[in-house]
């Protein structure tokens, strides 16, 4: 193959694996996480420092105490060489949990420092290092923004398997 085209798809890959990271949490499709990591990958979250099949068990459970979540990655940046890249990419996350007077929402943002490797023609993170760059608290506004003049879907999702959800 051109090593231009390969070295493209091999960026894409690596995009998205780190897009699916926040969907497969915001769904809570824990295979779906663990495809994110390899099991020895390298986590420094700073409250967790360890390898990745023990990150997503912990970070799991942490997102389900939340009925609400979303998580936004933009402006990856991948450099590929060979079955190995370096990544970085900014952070935005929302969870939503009950608080004094109903739920409460906190946002953060930083930045994913990356790396990833291709083992047996798969792409997935080795190491990964998170920067908190900001965070915000919020009173949660969906229910005044979603009157019965205004309805919208909104989505609880405290379990695997939701309805919804559709493998991608």
């Amino acid at each position: 193959m051109d090593p231009q085209l390969q070295e493209l798809l091999d960026k894409k890959a690596c995009e998205e694996v780190i897009h699916r990271y926040g969907r497969t949490q915001d769904w809570l499709d824990d295979d779906g996480q663990m495809a994110c990591f390899w099991p020895d990958a390298e986590v420094d979250f700073g409250f967790f420092k360890g390898n990745g099949a023990d990150w997503v068990t912990t970070v799991m459970a942490h997102e389900r105490e939340a009925p609400r979540r979303w998580h936004l990655s933009t402006s990856v940046m991948v450099q590929v060489d060979g079955n190995r890249a370096k990544a970085e990419s900014y952070g935005i996350a929302v969870g939503g949990r009950p608080g004094d007077g109903g739920m409460q929402d906190t946002m953060y943002g930083g930045r994913y420092l990356d790396e990833l490797e291709k083992r047996n023609g798969e792409w997935r993170i080795s190491k990964r290092t998170y920067i908190l760059d900001w965070s915000h608290e919020f009173p949660d506004a969906l229910e005044t923004a979603t009157g019965e003049d205004f309805a919208l879907h909104v989505l609880n999702i405290t379990e695997s398997g939701h309805p919804m959800y559709r493998a991608l």
